[in-house]
């Protein structure tokens, strides 16, 4: 696990320095919910349209950094491959404090169906999809009937589901930089189990497939077996994709792998196949 944080640490500086040599495809339209600078969500539309499924990514960073517009690359890679997609942003931590991050990507979730409506987009073939802490809320979206009813979210239109990276389970035995980043995102004192993922998850018709690494780094492998487990004992059908890419650290495979082709890259080959099969 050393080794691999150190891998980690090291990736920061590869990543930060091919962000500059990549290309715009498209100019996605910006999209404010609320009043907060993060409320917001970009909306891509590729030159050339190549499917009805619309992908909604929900970023991740720790809780605490990250937005639409610094992952635009990630919404241009869906561009590239003929998807429309919608990257929604939400409020960080630790200014504010969870639920407002989940309660965010409700909100703005509905705002993006609202979006597609109103130019007569199909909204009924919906892929949510979410990396590192972007995974975290994004399976509370999908799978948490409670928040579901508590923030009046729709999701039939929702017909499958990709987390890469997920901290599903607070596990006991995970690194301290997951512990320091949720003592940021939790007030003291607050049940962390109704943020958890695994305690939280429902019966759900929504197909599921967890892209972890061995060799991540920050978080446990043991996390996306520990949803996959509780998705099993609740019928949901749900794969583990194992990263066999050589860029195997977290921030590689729930973010940098988007810089790659499908050619360079079977993590991101695999992110399209699943889409395609659905």
């Amino acid at each position: 696990m050393l080794k691999d944080y150190l891998r980690e640490s090291f990736s920061y500086f590869g990543i930060y320095k091919e962000l500059k040599t990549l290309t715009k495809v498209t100019t996605p339209e910006r999209v404010d919910y609320g009043e907060d600078k993060d409320q917001y969500f970009l909306f891509y539309e590729p030159k050339e349209l190549k499917s009805e499924k619309v992908i909604i990514w929900i970023h991740g960073g720790g809780w605490n950094a990250g937005d639409p517009e610094y992952f635009d690359y990630v919404g241009q890679c869906f561009a590239k491959h003929g998807y429309r997609a919608a990257s929604i942003g939400y409020r960080l931590s630790p200014g504010n404090k969870y639920p407002a991050q989940i309660e965010d990507v409700c909100t703005c979730f509905n705002r993006v169906l609202q979006y597609m409506m109103d130019k007569g987009i199909d909204t009924d073939h919906l892929v949510v999809a979410g990396p590192s802490a972007g995974a975290h809320l994004s399976s509370i979206l999908c799978y948490s009937k409670e928040d579901q009813e508590r923030y009046g979210v729709d999701l039939s239109g929702v017909i499958g589901y990709i987390g890469s990276g997920g901290p599903y389970s607070f596990r006991k035995d995970q690194g301290n930089t997951l512990k320091i980043l949720l003592n940021m995102l939790f007030e003291k004192g607050y049940d962390r189990k109704q943020a958890e993922p695994v305690s939280l998850m429902s019966k759900s018709d929504i197909p599921a497939l967890l892209i972890q690494s061995e060799h991540d780094g920050l978080l446990e492998f043991a996390c996306a077996e520990d949803f996959k487990k509780k998705a099993d004992s609740l019928g949901i059908r749900c794969e583990i994709y194992k990263v066999v890419d050589k860029e195997n650290t977290h921030s590689w495979y729930t973010a940098g792998m988007f810089m790659r082709t499908r050619q360079q890259n079977q993590g991101l080959d695999k992110f399209f196949s699943f889409i395609e099969d659905l």
